[in-house]
């Protein structure tokens, strides 16, 4: 089970890609299309071509983690469409869009630092 914490930075892949893929592909194109580095523990979120099936590759200590969900019915309707080719989400906004809701509209209190 994957734990999924506001310390952890997620990262999500605007566009498409096709999910033939395997662990191999979806951490090259980390590395080498987003220049992020894929083994130091942050999630990253794909989406398929025909819109209905996320992927979330992870990386914990001793290998990659990848998640799969694929809709029963319709697609993902809040997939962001900009020119960025990776955007940040938080926790809670990635909770929103794996259950099909828009992350976009996911308002929270900002994080709570003790005083100096």
């Amino acid at each position: 089970m994957l734990l999924i914490t506001p310390q952890h930075k997620i990262f999500l892949g605007v566009e498409r890609i096709d999910f033939r893929k395997g662990l191999e592909g979806m951490a090259a194109i980390c590395r080498q299309h987003w220049n992020l580095n894929p083994l130091e523990g942050h999630f990253f979120v794909f989406c398929n071509r025909r819109g209905n099936a996320l992927r979330v590759l992870a990386h914990d200590a001793q290998g990659y983690w990848l998640a799969h969900k694929r809709l029963s019915q319709g697609t993902f309707r809040h997939w962001p469409k900009c020119k960025e080719a990776v955007l940040k989400l938080t926790h809670t906004q990635l909770h929103a869009l794996l259950y099909n809701g828009n992350p976009a509209e996911v308002h929270t209190a900002p994080p709570w630092y003790p005083p100096p």
